[in-house]
């Protein structure tokens, strides 16, 4: 699945998403929307899939929506908008539960509803010229779908300023405050990228499946006894499993896994 809007590769165990409207910095409506959330939908199924990689053409990686799809908004009603919203929230919700590990690769600027694609990824690399901006203050909006995201990656307090005061940060204001985890000169960003791709690849595809479901049934929640017990049935599943069976086996025998002789 391709159109002018995306693309698809897959390269292995790695499939890749690629925003592909460098001429309008991949600035998404509500078409684009629903084309990402078909392919995060398609590649997080694919069982031959172990990793995927969100990733932009151009000079920027997402400047939010398009400038045709917010004149059409603009003459919403209340229920338009409502229905308009709900498609966003929802590609953000398939990226974020999608069952395989995703990497978002920024080789550029991101603003406003590109935050929220950032954020819904697991782990983000960033070229050091990156800027990003959560910019709707500035047209009377709030970043409302993006925030239960975007505020898990930044943190509440950085979200207090950035929400509030639509400030341009840099690469490495957006690393310092959680909201990507590497940052390098874009000629190293790739080899970052196939560095933790190699890492999630080599590791159990059922083990790397059930820790990204635990972070986020985990995440700041309360200690509790109902939480204590997830977690305690949660290691007996997977110590019972066949993958878990087979890691502390080809540990204990000085082998490699299955899972890396497939």
């Amino acid at each position: 699945m391709s159109s002018q809007n995306l693309s698809i590769t897959q390269a292995g165990a790695v499939a890749r998403i690629t925003l592909t409207q460098p001429e309008i910095r991949n600035a998404f409506s509500d078409e684009v929307i629903a084309e990402i959330t078909a392919a995060f939908v398609d590649v997080g199924s694919r069982a031959d899939v172990r990793a995927l990689v969100l990733a932009a053409e151009g000079p920027a990686f997402c400047a939010g929506a398009n400038l045709n799809w917010m004149r059409r908004m603009a003459d919403y009603t209340r229920d338009e908008n409502l229905l308009d919203a709900a498609k966003l929230a929802e590609m953000l919700r398939v990226i974020y539960e999608c069952p395989k590990p995703t990497i978002a690769r920024v080789q550029g600027d991101v603003y406003a509803g590109g935050m929220g694609l950032v954020a819904a990824c697991d782990m983000a690399v960033a070229v050091d010229t990156a800027g990003f901006c959560l910019s709707e203050v500035k047209l009377g909006l709030i970043p409302a779908t993006i925030s239960p995201y975007v505020i898990r990656a930044m943190g509440a307090r950085a979200a207090h300023r950035y929400f509030l005061t639509a400030e341009r940060f840099g690469a490495f204001d957006a690393l310092r405050i959680g909201f990507v985890h590497e940052v390098v000169a874009t000629d190293q960003l790739d080899a970052k990228v196939d560095e933790l791709l190699k890492a999630l690849t080599s590791a159990s595809p059922n083990a790397v499946r059930a820790c990204k479901k635990l972070v986020m049934d985990v995440a700041e929640r309360e200690i509790n006894a109902g939480l204590i017990a997830a977690t305690v049935q949660g290691i007996a599943d997977i110590r019972a499993s066949d993958e878990g069976k087979e890691g502390v086996q080809s540990f204990l025998q000085k082998r490699k896994p299955a899972w890396l002789l497939v």
